[in-house]
């Protein structure tokens, strides 16, 4: 069993910055995704960006590519997301998950954030962090 729990998330002004940690207990077996996802109130939950086994490879939904950066420290078991340039749309809670991935295809190796399936394919969910931007 994967536990993980996020932390960093808070209130900020349009155009200012946050990083987001989600600290794992362990890896869900190798090779494996982490992800973070965020869902706004009303909204479904959707992908943000994932990494693929420690950072082989990195894929961002399209809102937030250019602004936002997943990385991955492995000797500490912590994912983050360091968020930039951050808009009021990215008012949300903000969850990490991971789960193991056994192929890649279509060029990805891990599922495509903007896929609404992407969800579907995780395993182990942390409790959410909040992000507040005020414009």
């Amino acid at each position: 069993q994967v536990q993980l729990r996020e932390s960093g998330g808070g209130s900020v002004q349009a155009g200012g910055s946050l990083r987001l940690s989600c600290a794992a207990s362990g890896y869900p077996g190798y090779p494996y995704c982490m992800g973070w996802f965020r869902q706004a109130p009303g909204k479904e939950r959707e992908g943000v960006a994932a990494i693929y086994s420690g950072g082989l490879k990195t894929y961002y939904a399209d809102s937030v590519k250019g602004r936002f950066t997943i990385s991955q420290d492995n000797a500490k078991k912590t994912l983050y997301l360091q968020m930039n340039s951050l808009k009021p749309e990215d008012n949300a809670m903000y969850y990490c998950a991971a789960t193991k991935r056994n192929y890649c295809s279509g060029g990805y190796c891990c599922p495509d954030p903007d896929s609404e399936r992407t969800r579907n394919e995780y395993n182990y969910w942390g409790q959410g962090t909040q992000v507040t931007v005020s414009s």
